[in-house]
């Protein structure tokens, strides 16, 4: 059974059209000063790892902290999709500062409390705000929450909400649009884009972007050709590159490879200025997904023009060669990277390292892996993750053990490992009569509070012959099983995202 999840980018342009920024591990600013708050922040690049001390020991050092820089530093964040830390931030502001709370804070806090903590962590937040601070801001941050969770009861009651206060705009309108969209009521798209028609508001690219995909969704091939054509005969919205993403996404469902490659190539003629890194690294994604090779290479080398490194664009090509299987072509790839990169992305590696491992070259797997630490960066759990799973599919058990144990000495906050593979190492540490080495696993266990304590008593009775069952033993590990997206292995599925 392979369980190694493999490493792709996702090819599904719908997820990505609009999200512009996978979670990162870029600095936060080309160049921040060489000891600033902000440096000191970005440098924290475990979401897992809380920022308050950095905080702490910047005001314990008399240094001056200014709320607004603050506020710049909590978007920042969050464009970096680093909800967690931005949120933390607003939290230590709100404890030590006691700043002044206005409703765009509001606004950005439910926003932040969504993501982190759930819908009804955010609606308790927003019921306990005072009537004063509940303005249009606050009411379209609350919409926004509905629709990202689709919620729709809920959602359509705010919009008529923010309808009877006369403030009803592109931005409340779209994001109504976008959970009809993802719900499938795609009936009540155009009766929604007729209502902002007829009360004068505007359709901007996101707008036409929604509904390109809805009909790629329904595969209304006619429908979307006249609606990108009403879109670029509209002198309201500038042509954008994403529509043309779209359409292409839904042209590639149909299987119009060739209509799909035209619309990419003029996708490619609107991509400029910040849009350039996101728009080039959605196009190595299509091409991918489409097997063009060449235009995959062309694309690459047009992004390395931009004269800045970032691991997202070596993370997407690495993935894109592999799934291609340009083994090669990787494997140069991953070396451009390992001479430029400034902050260490393990995404990189660990991509290499699984595909050796997939394909049973463990000894290059290891390669990697010393060469890394060979540079002073330190193997992430998931890294002796994949080599423990690695060793395990190639019948290399001691290794498999051995990579495991490391796997769990270095695991973070929020990361739990796969029951089978621990299973498995423990029934053959039972068998092979290592009984020592066994009891170490489990302990190791119980430290990191991955199994309760009496599952704890009853795995040690299980290496000392009072065998609890098989299965009693999945089921153990099992109950503390909560695997998160990056988690590399996983029972079910052979995909990476």
């Amino acid at each position: 059974m392979q369980i190694l999840r493999r490493c792709e980018c996702n090819t599904s342009a719908i997820s990505r059209v609009f999200r512009f920024s996978l979670y990162s591990t870029e600095a936060l600013t080309s160049s921040p000063p060489e000891d600033s708050l902000q440096s000191r922040i970005s440098s924290a690049i475990d979401s897992q790892v809380t920022l308050v001390p950095a905080l702490e020991q910047w005001r314990k050092e008399g240094r001056s902290i200014k709320q607004h820089d603050l506020h710049r530093l909590i978007r920042k964040l969050r464009t970096f999709k680093r909800y967690h830390h931005a949120l933390e931030i607003y939290e230590w502001m709100r404890d030590k500062l006691y700043f002044h709370v206005k409703a765009g804070d509001v606004a950005l806090q439910l926003d932040l409390i969504a993501k982190v903590h759930g819908l009804e962590q955010a609606e308790k937040y927003f019921n306990g705000t005072p009537n004063s601070l509940r303005t249009f801001q606050v009411y379209g941050a609350l919409l926004n929450c509905y629709s990202q969770h689709n919620s729709l009861e809920k959602a359509e009651a705010i919009m008529q909400k923010i309808r009877d206060m006369g403030c009803a705009n592109t931005l409340s309108y779209n994001a109504m649009l976008g959970v009809y969209s993802r719900l499938g009521k795609h009936d009540k798209l155009d009766n929604l884009m007729q209502e902002m028609e007829e009360n004068g508001i505007r359709l901007d690219g996101f707008t036409y972007c929604l509904r390109l995909n809805a009909y790629g969704d329904t595969s209304d091939i006619e429908g979307m050709e006249k609606f990108l054509m009403k879109l670029e005969t509209d002198s309201s919205v500038n042509s954008d590159w994403n529509a043309y993403i779209a359409s292409a996404n839904s042209y590639m469902k149909a299987g119009l490879k060739e209509k799909a490659v035209e619309m990419l190539k003029k996708s490619e003629q609107f991509i400029n200025g910040s849009s350039r890194r996101f728009g080039y690294e959605m196009l190595l994604t299509l091409y991918t997904a489409l097997g063009n090779k060449a235009e995959l290479y062309r694309i690459w080398n047009v992004y390395k023009t931009m004269g800045k490194f970032f691991n997202s664009g070596y993370v997407c090509m690495v993935s894109s060669l592999l799934k291609l299987d340009d083994m090669d072509g990787a494997e140069k790839t991953f070396e451009e990277w390992m001479s430029g990169y400034k902050l260490i992305d393990f995404r990189v590696p660990n991509m290499l390292i699984r595909a050796y491992c997939n394909k049973g070259l463990l000894e290059k797997a290891e390669q990697v892996v010393s060469r890394m630490i060979e540079k002073g960066e330190e193997p992430t759990f998931v890294t002796w993750n994949i080599l423990a799973v690695g060793y395990y599919e190639n019948n290399q058990m001691d290794k498999a053990v051995d990579r495991m144990k490391k796997a769990l000495k270095a695991i973070q906050r929020g990361r739990k490992p796969n029951p089978v593979i621990l299973r498995t190492c423990l029934e053959y540490l039972k068998d092979k009569g290592d009984v020592e080495e066994a009891e170490d696993l489990i302990r190791l266990l119980r430290e990191l509070s991955l199994v309760s304590a009496y599952d704890y008593d009853r795995l040690m009775n299980y290496i000392r012959n009072e065998e609890p069952g098989s299965n009693s033993i999945t089921q153990m590990l099992r109950d503390h099983e909560d695997l998160d997206a990056d988690a590399i292995v996983n029972l079910k599925q052979e995909s990476l995202s």
